[in-house]
């Protein structure tokens, strides 16, 4: 889920915390506080809510069963996905961060990739030589989602303790590759639900898989990093 832009704040720490809402994405300095816009809605903010409001129209669209429906199902994952990237770039370079957007920004992020995880899980896919696997997508699913709720207590925590927790749960490079790989599997998926596009499903299925291992991954190397922080005290 997506974490991993780099903005002028830290707009994809999930979870709380004045530390960990100004903390950048990657290993940038930390701006200081005269590089956070003073207004609550600012263009990057507004790009975010229009993904949260994207996400009932997704599920909307989702169970439409015609091919404008598949269509645009596909369409407002590819557009609130760009956004995502949108409003990070727009904050850094017009200087337009603000706290609201940075608590907002992760919630967006998790509600859309969330809502299109349980979708696809709703309609078990059917693998060209498997036949119908319930299980398919729902595995992947579970440790995608679950990292994501456990990352987010951690840095939450980690908010409330000393600065060096929070160094130890800033994002790292291979957030980056996972939510990369998640955007890309996760369009695929959508997008073979259309008889035109099927053929993208074992692409979708094994980039979903390589998502998920990398979140586990990334999960296992957040919490070693903690561990020893805590050892040291």
């Amino acid at each position: 889920m997506g974490e991993e832009d780099t903005v002028t704040v830290d707009q994809n720490s999930f979870g709380g915390g004045k530390d960990s809402l100004l903390r950048k994405r990657h290993s940038a300095p930390l701006p200081s506080p005269t590089q956070l816009s003073s207004k609550v809605i600012t263009l990057p903010t507004v790009l975010t809510l229009g993904r949260v409001a994207a996400v009932p129209i997704l599920v909307a669209t989702f169970y439409v069963d015609c091919w404008w429906g598949k269509t645009a199902t596909t369409s407002i994952f590819i557009a609130a996905a760009i956004t995502d990237w949108l409003d990070g770039y727009i904050a850094r370079k017009m200087r337009l961060g603000s706290a609201f957007g940075a608590f907002l920004d992760p919630v967006a992020d998790k509600l859309m990739v969330a809502a299109t995880l349980i979708l696809l899980c709703t309609k078990p896919m059917v693998a060209v030589v498997l036949g119908p696997v319930p299980w398919l997508v729902t595995v992947p699913s579970i440790a995608i989602i679950g990292r994501e709720i456990t990352m987010s207590a951690v840095r939450e925590w980690a908010a409330s303790q000393n600065g060096k927790l929070s160094e130890a749960v800033a994002v790292n490079s291979l957030g980056k590759w996972k939510t990369a790989t998640q955007m890309i599997a996760l369009t695929l998926l959508l997008a073979s639900r259309d008889s035109s596009f099927e053929r993208l499903l074992p692409s979708g299925i094994g980039l979903l898989y390589v998502s998920a291992g990398l979140s586990i991954w990334s999960l296992v190397v957040y919490m070693r990093k903690i561990w020893r922080v805590l050892l040291k005290k």
